[in-house]
């Protein structure tokens, strides 16, 4: 652990001004909620809900033949996706193991935008810096440092962004932009991407305009959402959390006992990974068998003790069949326990069980995220 205090981000005295209750979280004083978990989820499925993802990275890749050579270390076909498309991708290491996931925007065929996870910043630029051509034909810059990312989620998220910003901001689903002239005077770029699985932006910003825009989003109606809500909602839709449910076997970070080393057809992802084309730790993702754990989701089928990472999963006479990484009650089900996690020789449908205490396990039954 680092003996430095956590980075405050741009919008720190925000979060303050809110209230909010601030932990810190892989380096970062960021807001776990301002009120509750359970309603600024449920803020975010039915109206919209505003996010400081800050900590996340941001990186411009630019260069004749950039497409070509982030295809050779992706588990995506970078060459098919077409300017102003985004699209998610895994980097794996030449074992086959996932090193980080990442959304990269393609802006033109020479220059890409890319979101390395928090926590992964600094391995990620050593990753691509050490791969560069040896002839400069690519070029990476870090944007990290002067960059805020608000992020706006929910189905009213595009009736906030033309009420602050003006009509003509919008960016379809997985689109990029840039921001042109507005109201506030924001500059940067936005993206129709995001985290909890509603329609909505990620808003790339200079530090020093994050505030404006941050304060204008919620006085027009946008609920502050932590980093609380921003799991569960994350969870609902069964997307993968760097660190938690898969962390690069180097790392050394607590509970990196090896389970969580895995590579992309174990993810059981049904979208980032195209085989027919040459990258970095292919071999290790075709040439796996029936049987082999793969990741999954459970979702209980009676009252227990909640789902929790690292709690086995057996089948109904108790043989072991991995266990969860990530767990928690479902608020836009009603509270219901649901996880994601790595399981042998299961189907979608088949029941399980939760070992989710010494004396209690809980019936639950396999399902393919998202869960709602």
């Amino acid at each position: 652990m680092s003996d430095q205090p956590p980075v405050r981000t741009a919008l720190y005295d925000e979060h303050v001004r809110l209230d909010a209750n601030l932990v810190d979280f892989h380096g970062f004083e960021l807001p776990i909620w301002y009120t509750n978990i359970k309603d600024e989820h449920l803020a975010t499925r039915s109206g919209a809900g505003l996010f400081d993802v800050s900590h996340m990275g941001s990186f411009r890749f630019k260069g004749a033949g950039v497409k070509t050579w982030l295809e050779s270390l992706a588990t995506q076909r970078v060459t098919a996706v077409q300017a102003p498309r985004c699209a998610y991708t895994h980097f794996l290491d030449d074992d086959g193991h996932i090193i980080d996931d990442m959304i990269f925007a393609v802006v033109s065929d020479e220059e890409l935008l890319g979101v390395p996870n928090a926590s992964m910043i600094d391995v990620m630029w050593s990753w691509f810096s050490d791969r560069l051509p040896e002839d400069g034909s690519v070029e990476l810059e870090n944007l990290s440092d002067a960059t805020s990312i608000l992020a706006l989620q929910g189905p009213k998220a595009k009736e906030l962004l033309n009420t602050v910003l003006g009509e003509g901001q919008h960016a379809p689903r997985f689109s990029w932009r840039r921001l042109t002239e507005n109201a506030l005077g924001v500059s940067g770029w936005i993206q129709g991407t995001g985290y909890t699985g509603e329609a909505g932006y990620e808003i790339f910003v200079p530090n020093g305009e994050a505030s404006v825009l941050w304060r204008s989003l919620i006085d027009a109606g946008a609920t502050p959402v932590g980093l609380g809500a921003r799991d569960t909602l994350r969870l609902e839709k069964g997307y993968l959390l760097s660190g938690v449910d898969f962390c690069w076997p180097p790392l050394d970070v607590p509970g990196n006992d090896g389970f969580l080393a895995r590579d992309s057809w174990e993810t059981n992802v049904p979208f980032g990974l195209d085989i027919d084309h040459a990258f970095v730790g292919r071999e290790r993702v075709v040439n796996h068998h029936e049987g082999d754990a793969r990741w999954w989701g459970i979702k209980y089928t009676e009252k227990g003790p909640l789902p929790r990472p690292g709690k086995p999963v057996t089948d109904p006479d108790g043989r072991p069949l991995g266990r969860l990484t990530s767990g928690a009650p479902s608020p836009s089900m009603d509270n219901i326990g649901i996880g994601i996690g790595y399981l042998s020789g299961v189907s979608e449908g088949d029941e399980v069980l939760v070992v989710a205490s010494p004396r209690k396990s809980v019936k639950a039954v396999v399902v393919r995220p998202p869960f709602c």
